[in-house]
């Protein structure tokens, strides 16, 4: 099997074999999105109406907004991987339970440990906050952030604020934009095995600047 083949088989049999709540209510499940060589993966927090409806993550107002962000730094849907912390639309789009992410949770990091991205991009405090429960998107968002889990094998990190909150916000709207131009650079500089800092500046590893 090639590496999408996996992706697409990992996705059936966790849509049959899964225990969530959600999967009463939902339409149908929403699984993640685009290639498994993908260097970036990007998360949202669930599905919405349109994506309950078509069973396609961020296809809606917010994913219409993501694509014109993604044509900005010369990038297409196809190019990256776009899924949610849960993989079913809580009933009139309320936040998801915790025991609803808990029961998706072995979902989404058994397909960030097949595709193994560069980069993770949080869209929104609500998937940032299943990582980084401490944090604050106000205080962080366009900063990498470099953290070591033991359940996935990718440690670099960039939140966001979600796209439909520029929606919503205009004010918000530069601010996700800024943030988004940012991304070429940060991963051009983790592909080169180094790290950046929130302007963008390069710094040796921890385990480089200790030698």
């Amino acid at each position: 099997m090639t590496k999408d083949e996996k992706l697409a088989a990992l996705h059936d049999r966790w849509a049959t074999n899964n225990t969530c709540e959600l999967k009463a209510t939902a339409t149908r499940h929403v699984p993640g999105a685009g290639p498994a060589s993908a260097r970036i993966v990007f998360i949202g927090e669930a599905p919405g109406k349109r994506e309950d409806e078509q069973g396609i993550p961020f296809v809606g107002a917010a994913g219409k907004f993501l694509g014109e962000m993604l044509e900005s730094i010369k990038l297409r849907r196809e190019d990256v991987y776009i899924t949610n912390i849960v993989k079913y639309r809580p009933p009139d789009n309320r936040d998801p339970e915790p025991e609803e992410k808990e029961a998706c949770a072995a979902w989404l990091y058994e397909e960030l440990n097949l595709i193994r991205p560069k980069l993770i991009v949080f869209l929104g405090r609500h998937a940032m906050h299943d990582f980084f429960p401490n944090l604050k998107i106000s205080d962080v968002h366009g900063t990498l952030v470099h953290q070591r889990f033991d359940k996935i094998h990718t440690e670099y990190f960039l939140p966001l604020y979600h796209p439909a909150s520029a929606l919503y916000n205009g004010a918000l709207r530069g601010t996700l934009q800024a943030d988004f131009a940012r991304i070429p650079l940060i991963l051009d500089k983790i592909t080169k095995n180094g790290t950046v800092d929130a302007y963008g500046n390069e710094k040796l590893a921890a385990e480089d600047q200790e030698n």
